[in-house]
């Protein structure tokens, strides 16, 4: 009996090709979609409005002064908090070893909504930029409380996890349900506008704080890559091959918190970007984590940018957020999903 030892290099080198030309199709799609968001809404620019815009400024021009105040940070944020979401639930997936987990199994949503609505109650925040950190902070909380109730350091039971994050997220929804019936109409109409998941309004002041962590988070999350694929063969086997499975759910876990706190501080809560972008990631590259991270990413930012620009399109001369929009769209694309094919564990 022979042993063919060049069909796996072989499959292999087809594995790494079909990652790359998805990879740059990806790439171009966004672009367009970057270009497309720039120029639709409420007030249609010309490509011409952009490429003035960009390489000669003029202050005294409305539609310069549209796109580099509002359109194309907005058109920028939604790639980082689509690019986020797509890495956090990569991460979350190889955290639960489920294959269809989400990000918010952590409560990082949770978290950000009560302090969001505490915020509003309490010290009456308006502003963008006060939603951003108010958010930022609950959802850290939320998600580091989790990972110490779940034992994430210990690295042996992600069915703790999940209880841990399901059981602290249902405390926190009511907490934060308590807060705004018990508030005036204020409150109610200024936390609904951050629960529906919107980027109306979102400029460099939210833009360059979320970049941060979302950059920091998606570093975590690249680091982890081959750890996490040996951990899936197992526990000892990963230990054998030189992983620490302690250390690397810790991280694993922190990168979810860090990505997943980012996209929902500046965005708001946003569902289905995490869990569709991951298993969509995982069909057309396989379950490599090096190969499924960067797909997924660019899979989550054409999704929040499709959901933003037709939420602009939809309804004018109002827009519907992008939460709602994704929600649209990403629901019956998962359910497609999962009724095509049998799911199957990691």
């Amino acid at each position: 009996m022979t042993i063919d030892i060049a069909r796996p290099a072989a499959l292999a080198r087809a594995a790494t090709h079909r990652t790359a030309m998805v990879t740059i199709g990806a790439v171009l799609g966004v672009a367009l979609l970057v270009l497309l968001s720039s120029l639709i809404g409420v007030h249609m620019l010309a490509p011409s409005d952009l490429w003035g815009a960009v390489s000669s400024f003029d202050p005294t021009d409305d539609a310069h002064l549209l796109l580099l105040n509002r359109r194309i940070p907005r058109a920028v944020l939604s790639v980082l908090v689509g690019a986020a979401l797509g890495a956090a639930g990569v991460v979350m997936q190889a955290l639960t070893r489920n294959p269809i987990a989400e990000p918010g199994l952590l409560g990082v949503n949770a978290g950000a909504a009560v302090a969001v609505a505490v915020s509003i109650a309490v010290l009456g925040i308006v502003t963008p930029m006060a939603y951003f950190a108010a958010a930022l902070i609950g959802a850290a909380c939320a998600g580091l409380l989790v990972m110490m109730l779940g034992g994430v350091r210990r690295g042996s039971d992600p069915v703790r996890l999940v209880l841990a994050g399901a059981a602290l997220s249902v405390v926190l929804g009511a907490l934060a349900q308590v807060v705004i019936v018990n508030g005036d109409d204020m409150v109610f109409d200024r936390f609904r506008a951050w629960a529906v998941g919107s980027l109306a309004g979102r400029d460099a002041d939210v833009l360059w704080p979320a970049a941060l962590m979302i950059g920091a988070g998606v570093l975590i999350a690249v680091g982890l890559s081959r750890s996490l694929n040996a951990l899936s063969l197992g526990v000892e086997t990963a230990r054998s091959l030189g992983a620490r499975p302690a250390f690397v759910w810790g991280c694993a876990g922190l990168a979810v918190v860090v990505l997943s706190g980012g996209a929902t501080a500046a965005a708001g809560p946003i569902a289905f970007v995490g869990l569709t972008a991951p298993y969509a990631a995982r069909r057309v590259v396989g379950s490599d984590y090096r190969r499924m991270l960067p797909v997924a990413m660019l899979l989550g930012a054409a999704l929040v940018l499709i959901a933003d620009i037709l939420g602009r399109v939809v309804a004018p001369p109002g827009e519907v957020g992008v939460g709602i929009m994704v929600a649209i769209l990403g629901g019956p694309f998962f359910v497609a999903l999962v009724r095509r094919r049998r799911v199957d564990p990691l």
